[in-house]
């Protein structure tokens, strides 16, 4: 399949219309919560008004017991993770990962590589494994997504090891946590503006105003806040959402005040998305 006509077939893919945002909500938000009972959380999740999780792994539950506490609540998993040992040894378990909970959205959340900025040549690599397990995954309608960690801002040429990676997707697209490309010094909303089209997916995190930057993708998670209450432009990016068909608006709230802010986030996104 021609590169050009595989990203018009990733597109195509991509959940609901252009014109509709979805808040969702990564589980990872609720790890600890979910240690000691998944059935109350999966139940408060609802309650917010949350229908769409990007998750994977059952707590202790069989595929059955899961996928009944999924739709007694009407949750559904859109994305599952897919790990990057995992695309290079067998991005077959990661089809089968997604295809069990219906999801078409599989994000790498890492790069492996020495703690600090990530080098050209790393991005490098990554992007061709993602390039050629983005065609497979995409042929059985599973969308591949990377999600930036604020390591890939290092300089390289005219602009960032990121800027390489954006330009040079073909197969594949970004699910962007904007709290971790302002931790590496980059703009989201600047970025998402350049790139039109490549952001099915937004991790939307915000972060406390004051916060020092982070190069190697590693931070304080109590530096997590309400979304509109921190220094990153959370408004902007919804709006911007809106107009590029962006589907999923996806709450991480990685702080341990996340069951308290996560309905205030809710409510934030809800209200920008009616202006």
């Amino acid at each position: 399949m021609k590169m050009k006509s595989l990203w018009m077939v990733l597109a195509l893919m991509l959940p609901l219309s252009l014109s509709a945002q979805e808040v969702a909500l990564q589980l990872y938000s609720l790890r600890n919560e979910m240690k000691v009972d998944p059935v109350k959380y999966h139940q408060l999740i609802s309650k917010w008004g949350i229908s769409a999780l990007e998750g994977g792994g059952n707590y202790g539950m069989s595929d059955s017991e899961y996928q009944k506490l999924l739709a007694d609540n009407k949750l559904r998993i859109v994305g599952v993770g897919a790990d990057y040992n995992v695309l290079k040894s067998d991005p077959s378990q990661i089809i089968s990962e997604a295809k069990k909970y219906g999801a078409k959205f599989a994000t790498c959340y890492w790069i492996p590589h020495t703690d600090g900025p990530i080098s050209l040549e790393e991005i490098k690599a990554a992007t061709e494994l993602f390039n050629k397990t983005g065609e497979m995954l995409a042929k059985e309608g599973i969308t591949l997504t990377y999600h930036p960690h604020g390591y890939e801002f290092a300089e390289a040429g005219e602009g960032t090891v990121m800027d390489y990676m954006l330009d040079n997707a073909r197969n594949f697209a970004f699910n962007m946590d904007v709290y971790w490309v302002k931790m590496g010094g980059g703009d989201p909303l600047a970025i998402m503006k350049k790139y039109p089209g490549k952001f099915p997916q937004l991790h939307l995190k915000d972060r406390k105003k004051g916060t020092p930057g982070s190069a190697n993708g590693h931070g304080d998670v109590e530096t997590n806040v309400v979304l509109g209450t921190g220094d990153i432009d959370i408004a902007g990016l919804i709006a911007e959402a809106k107009k590029q068909g962006t589907s999923y608006l996806v709450i991480e709230d990685e702080s341990s005040r996340s069951v308290t802010q996560i309905p205030r986030s809710v409510a934030f996104i809800q209200k920008e998305l009616k202006k």
